[in-house]
């Protein structure tokens, strides 16, 4: 299927998720996001590894690579990833069939992603890992704990 950028009725029809940071128009990231065959998975475990990644969205078609997020300061895994398929096909079927499975005891969710570009697999929270984690205020031990936030003012008391 070869796309029409004259179709872009609603810009908000392919996703709702925005990357603050993309280097182009609005109109130029709708575009990568409805030609894209990348999708932004979140809601990772910290321990989750690529390779298991990979065999969960093997299963909707053929993976071209994963790239597992990292804590920007300590280059560890912080809960995220990208993956990266052949074609936009396999992508919107992993996309439709694998969102909200269970990876490690977690929910996975998935999106689409206007296309991974080196730098992006670091976390963009205060504290070097994602910002979602910063704001959450339930104890998760597959997340790190507590947000670091909290877990700061615990360690200074």
């Amino acid at each position: 299927m070869v796309f029409d950028p004259r179709t872009l009725d609603n810009p908000r029809d392919v996703s709702a998720y925005r990357d603050q940071r993309y280097q182009g128009s609005l109109r130029d990231q709708e575009i990568a996001l409805r030609t894209s065959t990348t999708l932004y998975v979140g809601n990772l475990s910290y321990f989750t590894k690529e390779d298991q990644v990979y065999e969960l969205f093997g299963r909707a078609g053929d993976v071209r690579r994963v790239i597992m997020g990292l804590d920007r300061f300590k280059k560890t895994p912080c809960g995220f990833c990208f993956v990266e398929y052949y074609t936009r096909e396999d992508a919107e079927l992993a996309l439709q069939n694998i969102t909200n499975t269970r990876l490690d005891d977690r929910l996975v969710r998935a999106d689409w992603d206007a296309g991974f570009i080196e730098g992006r697999q670091y976390g963009r929270g205060k504290h070097g890992g994602q910002v979602r984690d910063e704001y959450r205020k339930d104890f998760d031990p597959e997340r790190g704990g507590w947000n670091r936030m909290i877990s700061g003012r615990a360690e200074r008391q």
